[in-house]
């Protein structure tokens, strides 16, 4: 196999991967959508003309957490399953991050190997708060 095939064959890895996640994630978000409606459709609209800052909705602390998201989905809810649908299409461009530092390794750049290991680096750290 050529060297040129090999990384014709990542970028398509890459681009499949991209669009699986996207794709993935939208039906993921149209599921929980589709809960919330069912559940929730029927109801008034709120009215959004005035905001209280003073205390946040009740459940707030439940679905900002991966714990709470995860928790949400085995109830099935739709909140839970929204969140997760969201969760989905970010980790989608951060799976591409970790094909191409797989790439670079293997292709021995070890510039572009180290820049998108501090990419990935930077990445993780500031997830950390979310778990």
């Amino acid at each position: 196999m050529k060297e040129g095939n090999v990384g014709r064959d990542m970028q398509q890895l890459i681009g499949n991967t991209l669009r699986w996640g996207v794709t993935i994630a939208c039906v993921i978000a149209m599921i929980g959508g589709a809960m919330y409606l069912l559940e929730h459709g029927a109801e008034p609209m709120k009215d959004y003309s005035h905001f209280s800052y003073s205390a946040p909705p009740a459940g707030y602390e439940q679905y900002t957490t991966l714990g709470g998201i995860l928790g949400g989905i085995v109830h099935f809810s739709s909140i839970g399953w929204i969140q997760l649908g969201v969760i989905a299409l970010i980790l989608t461009p951060i799976m591409r991050v970790v094909l191409s530092l797989f790439d670079f390794l293997k292709q021995r750049d070890w510039l572009y190997a180290t820049i998108t290991s501090i990419v990935l680096a930077v990445i993780i750290c500031n997830s950390l708060n979310f778990f």
